[in-house]
């Protein structure tokens, strides 16, 4: 038999290979990067990453991981554990000081780095997270790094997450990603596939697809590994083969003789003329996926010595397996090992499966970060229903300490398959029915699928019997059940709270932390919805019940949801007085998060812009000493980011908004950092950007919406933004109208929206709608004068004043408020402008004088803050408004602008429609229509139309 010649070389990749080394020299230099290489099975992915691996460790440390194919149960994390240990190992660094001060949490990957076998409690998903990034940081700062993970498609949802995590998160480091998939063998809506629409639509990764052979490529490949080649033969394996170099391998070795009909006959060709030690281990070897090392398949084989070596070098040496650097067997190819696999008996496939499982107990080291989850697989395999549903048991738990949630439900739902087939469940799995249902809800909500959660929750509470059920377990089922529908954003999660709490108070339990609990979910959801009363009055309880424990973490969620429903309610020294208590009793990281998240808004809504900017970046500096800075961190972006764009610091926004999009915070969180950042945009003139982004994420706003209240003002707020920025205020205006049509609780960030309502009805004015303008100024005025007056930010009154009113000693005053620190800047040039204008429509000469003057300062304001569309508005101002050298009045001093606005108003056109004829703002035409009226000394537009008849037309004719 022909052996696949070792030094044969790779043929038609050298595109590919060209992509792959330019990708690398970019990572060398900062730029990290990822490149996905995608093909069907057998078309040299494997390949084409060997001879690449041996160019680049030339230049730099590459390190290896695969994602291993357990079936429905992967393993989790499954191809980092190798990748991190050989980071250690290249670092000299057995501890892990590189990974900084979250290092700890690497643990529940890598159990050899001491101590116990760290807990789900003891740590958290984003110290694990950044943790990573640190080690692959510290590592790229040594010697540039290329990962390479193959065979994603087989990678499970923990891996895919970390992945998604890791091409974000690591920014300027010398990292190159280097990923291989059969994508043609990834179903639509698994989570491998939208991992990569993810990760593509994101341009986080490039994508190298290796096509089949052409016939030249195939007979260069054919020759190579056998020499000349007639064209008979050459015929007859390209009919069979198709172009897939790895089948062109294979029929090359059997070129001699009759080609297989088959891919199966294809595959185990070389197979079947092994002896029958080789074959014996072959078949052994085949139960793994993982590679296998010496002792284990020693123990399975059950050969002596020399004839195992024997057997073992023949089936290398016909290049179906392969032995590694790390002293372990595995297949040259996946579809070797499928093939030899599914070529087994169904009792022998049994008894093999059994034999692995049998040997993983027996030595409990064997497979560290993986053990549990091939136990599961191989019992499942082995049809003991018994020990399978004991592994999947262990699975579940180790996964979810893991924080691999959705490898964990995978192995909670096996499960529950395997429960009814086992006699002694409840004995075996060490937990009842409803425990299980129970934990498996709580982790498909960890899992991002709530849906199933909710699913789950509720056959729990359908089996168990309400009369005699322990009631602490009702009532956390019930709390469960609240959970889950808070994370749909579905009806009845008050009433659902409200049962559970029932069931507490009459079931007599005295369980105090449950308690705590569950009246801080529901004091709330009832600060979320807007039932402030009742949230002051539930965090009371809250409050009593965590004091009599002792349970300062809760004192301070209480306190600072007291403090929260105050401040809205416009009580702003009582609930500054509770956020003092709070950070007083803010004992953990989760109750100091807490606390600057939601005193670092409450600060906003008041107009502190500097004071919350000081608050949540204390929380930053918080998350940075602790090492997940770039994880719960990142939640305090938005808090950071709004009021540095108030203030005018657009590039600092900028910077923290990209980083959210880098760091992925939770969508909650993303709805509020994405108005902002629409905001931003709008600000920059990106319009179509904003309007794009905003349509994109209208319909989630709308849904989140309806859980929280304060994102339907986010929302508003930035409608009315967007449409402000495009000079649309009719469309600003419907949208405020909205807002003060609703008949929902007033909350905070009301203010906010309704100073912009000055803007929106200076806009119309300025348009020459002043009717419109003068109905939406009073219901304004209203809305301002029915909030509460702590509402009321120091200085806003003369802002809003001015705008609504538009007469020039009120907006003297709200000049000299708005040149004030600590006050939203954009309103030093909006009031500027519209005292221009008014002064300009007045026709008084020292106005105009005035005007100039009020107009160079709006526009070295607007350029210093960078407003695109404020430095748009301004200069059309000074422009219509005769700004500069000026010339004496009359018909022969029309500017050519104004000239063609004068026709227009000779042919009966409105200022919008010759705005819309001219294409410039309603605002600017106004501007020049008193221009043209006061230079050809008339009082109105009809006068202007006859000048027109009389002077122009004539001479025209």
């Amino acid at each position: 038999m022909s052996v696949i010649a070792p030094t044969a070389g790779m043929v038609g990749r050298d595109v590919e290979s060209a992509r792959l080394d330019a990708a690398l020299q970019r990572a060398s230099g900062g730029d990290s990067g990822a490149v996905l290489v995608a093909g069907e099975a057998g078309i040299g992915k494997s390949r084409l990453l060997r001879e690449f691996r041996e160019r680049a460790d030339a230049t730099a440390d590459v390190f290896t991981g695969w994602c291993l194919d357990y079936g429905a149960t992967p393993s989790p994390y499954g191809p980092l554990p190798a990748i991190l240990r050989g980071m250690l190992q290249s670092l000299a660094d057995p501890t892990a000081e590189s990974a900084g001060p979250a290092r700890g949490a690497l643990r529940l990957l890598l159990p050899e780095l001491g101590g116990e076998r760290l807990e789900h409690d003891e740590t958290s998903p984003e110290a694990l997270r950044e943790a990573i990034v640190s080690l692959f940081e510290a590592a790229a700062s040594a010697r540039p790094v290329v990962v390479l993970i193959e065979d994603l498609h087989w990678a499970d949802d923990a891996s895919l997450a970390m992945l998604s995590f890791l091409l974000r998160a690591i920014d300027d480091a010398r990292v190159l990603f280097v990923i291989t998939c059969r994508v043609d063998e990834v179903r639509r809506g698994a989570a491998v596939r939208s991992f990569l629409v993810e990760a593509e639509r994101a341009r986080l990764i490039e994508r190298i697809t290796l096509q089949r052979l052409g016939d030249v490529e195939v007979r260069e490949l054919m020759e190579s590994l056998t020499g000349p080649v007639d064209d008979a033969v050459f015929e007859r394996v390209q009919e069979r083969a198709e172009g897939v170099p790895f089948f062109i391998e294979e029929l090359s070795c059997n070129a001699l003789g009759p080609i297989p009909e088959t891919l199966r006959e294809v595959l185990l060709a070389r197979y079947d003329s092994l002896s029958a030690d080789a074959q014996k281990i072959v078949r052994t070897a085949s139960g793994s996926d993982a590679p296998i090392d010496h002792e284990l398949l020693v123990r399975l084989v059950d050969l002596p010595d020399d004839r195992l070596d024997d057997g073992v070098r023949e089936a290398a040496n016909v290049a179906i397996l392969a032995v590694r650097s790390d002293d372990t067997y595995g297949f040259r190819h996946a579809l070797l090992r499928e093939a030899v696999h599914d070529d087994l008996l169904p009792g022998e496939r049994a008894r093999l499966h059994r034999a692995y499982a049998e040997a993983l107990e027996e030595r409990a080291s064997a497979c560290i970060g993986c053990q549990e989850s091939a136990l599961a697989y191989h019992w499942s395999q082995a049809h003991d229903p018994r020990r399978a549903l004991t592994a999947a048991i262990v699975a579940m738990h180790r996964s979810r300490s893991s924080f691999a949630f959705s490898t964990a439900a995978r192995y909670g739902e096996l499960a529950l398959e395997l429960w009814d087939q086992v006699p002694d469940a409840e004995e075996a799995a060490g937990v009842d029915h409803v425990a299980l249902l129970a934990r498996l809800g709580s982790i498909l909500r960890n899992a991002g699928d709530a849906e199933r959660a909710l699913m789950v929750v509720n056959m729990a509470l359908d089996e168990v019997d309400r009369d005699s059920v322990d009631p602490a377990v009702l009532a956390r089922l019930l709390r469960d059940r609240s959970m889950y529908l808070t994370a749909l954003g579905k009806p009845n999660q008050i009433e659902t709270l409200q049962q559970a709490l029932a069931v507490y108070e009459e079931g007599g339990v005295d369980e105090p932390r449950l308690h705590a609990v569950l009246l801080t979910l529901l004091a709330a959801r009832y600060m979320i919805a807007g039932r402030l009363d009742d949230a002051v009055r539930t965090a009371d309880e809250v409050y009593r019940v965590a004091e009599a424990a002792g349970d300062d973490a809760y004192i301070s969620i209480a306190a600072n949801i007291r403090g929260n429903s105050r401040m809205h309610l416009g009580e702003v020294e009582a609930g500054l007085a509770d956020y003092r208590l709070a950070w007083s009793h803010a004992r953990n990281m989760d109750a100091q998060l807490k606390y600057r998240v939601n005193y670092s808004d409450a600060l906003y809504n008041l107009g502190r812009y500097r004071a919350a900017i000081e608050v949540a970046e204390g929380g930053v500096e918080d998350a940075r000493r602790l090492g997940i800075e770039r994880t719960s961190g990142s939640v305090l972006t938005q808090n950071r980011a709004e009021p540095l764009l108030e203030l005018g610091q657009i590039g600092r926004a900028e910077q923290l908004l990209a980083k959210d999009l880098t760091y992925r915070t939770h969508r909650v969180f993303r709805a509020y950092t994405t108005t902002t950042r629409i905001r931003a945009l709008a600000w920059r003139g990106r319009l179509d950007e904003a309007v794009a982004l905003l349509d994109e994420w209208r319909p989630r706003m709308h849904q989140i919406a309806e859980v929280e209240r304060q994102v339907r003002y986010s929302l508003w707020r930035t409608e009315i933004v967007v449409c402000l920025n495009r000079g649309d205020a009719r469309g600003a205006a419907k949208v405020l109208n909205q807002m003060l049509d609703d008949t929902g609780p007033d909350l905070g960030q009301k203010t906010r929206v309704l100073l912009d309502g000055g803007w929106v009805v200076s806009m119309l004015r300025a348009n020459g709608e002043e009717s419109d303008a003068t109905v939406l100024a009073d219901r304004v005025r209203t809305a301002w004068d029915r909030m509460p007056a702590g509402l009321h930010p120091d200085g806003w009154d003369a802002l809003l004043t001015a705008l609504l009113d538009s007469a020039p000693a009120a907006l003297r005053a709200g000049i000299e408020s708005a040149d004030r620190d600590d006050m939203p800047v954009v309103f030093q040039v909006l009031l500027r402008c519209e005292l221009a204008r008014v002064l300009v429509v007045g026709g008084d000469r020292a106005g105009r004088t005035e005007a100039s003057a009020l107009l160079a300062e709006a526009a070295a304001r607007a350029a210093e803050y960078e407003h695109v569309g404020l430095q748009r508005d301004v200069a059309e101002l000074a422009a219509a408004a005769g700004v500069g050298p000026q010339a004496a009045e009359g018909f022969a001093t029309l500017t050519a602008r104004e000239t063609q606005v004068f026709e227009l108003i000779s042919e009966g056109l409105s200022n919008r429609q010759i705005g819309e004829r001219l294409f410039i703002s309603v605002k600017t035409v106004s501007v020049h229509v008193s221009a043209v009226l006061r230079k050809l000394g008339v009082a109105t537009r009809n006068e202007a139309a006859a000048r027109y008849r009389t002077q122009v037309e004539p001479v025209a004719g």
